[in-house]
């Protein structure tokens, strides 16, 4: 393991233990933060909006971890209480130690809501394609 997937990992543990001071450890005071929800908001936003889910994160296995330069591709399985299991994929980008931005692009739920081989359709019922 390298120095950025290692700082990478300790920002999702950090849920799991329900650590605040840890991940303010690696997270920079010009942290940037996007996803499908959130578009580019600060440090004091995300840690407002976002930490608050650590209260029912109780695991991430990790499926990617790869560096790429200044960046971390991180892919994760979720468990949040009651045991709702999800899937997601974030870019983190890591200079002087810190995380200064991070992408989170959602996943699904575990297991899939869709049939394989099938969808889900607007209605949100599984069809099979």
């Amino acid at each position: 393991m390298n120095e950025l997937t290692d700082i990478a990992r300790r920002s999702y543990l950090a849920y799991v233990d329900k650590n605040r001071a840890a991940i303010e450890a690696v997270i920079a005071d010009d942290f940037h933060f996007t996803s499908p929800l959130d578009n580019r908001i600060d440090r004091r936003t995300y840690f407002e909006r976002c930490w608050p889910g650590s209260e029912t994160i109780s695991d991430f296995r990790f499926i990617r971890l790869v560096q790429e330069g200044d960046e971390v591709f991180v892919t994760y399985e979720g468990t949040a209480t009651p045991g709702r299991r999800f899937r997601n994929t974030e870019v983190l980008t890591v200079r002087d130690g810190k995380i200064v931005e991070a992408e989170v692009y959602f996943g699904w739920n575990v297991p899939h809501e869709a049939p394989a081989g099938g969808f889900i359709d607007q209605a949100g019922r599984g069809e099979n394609s």
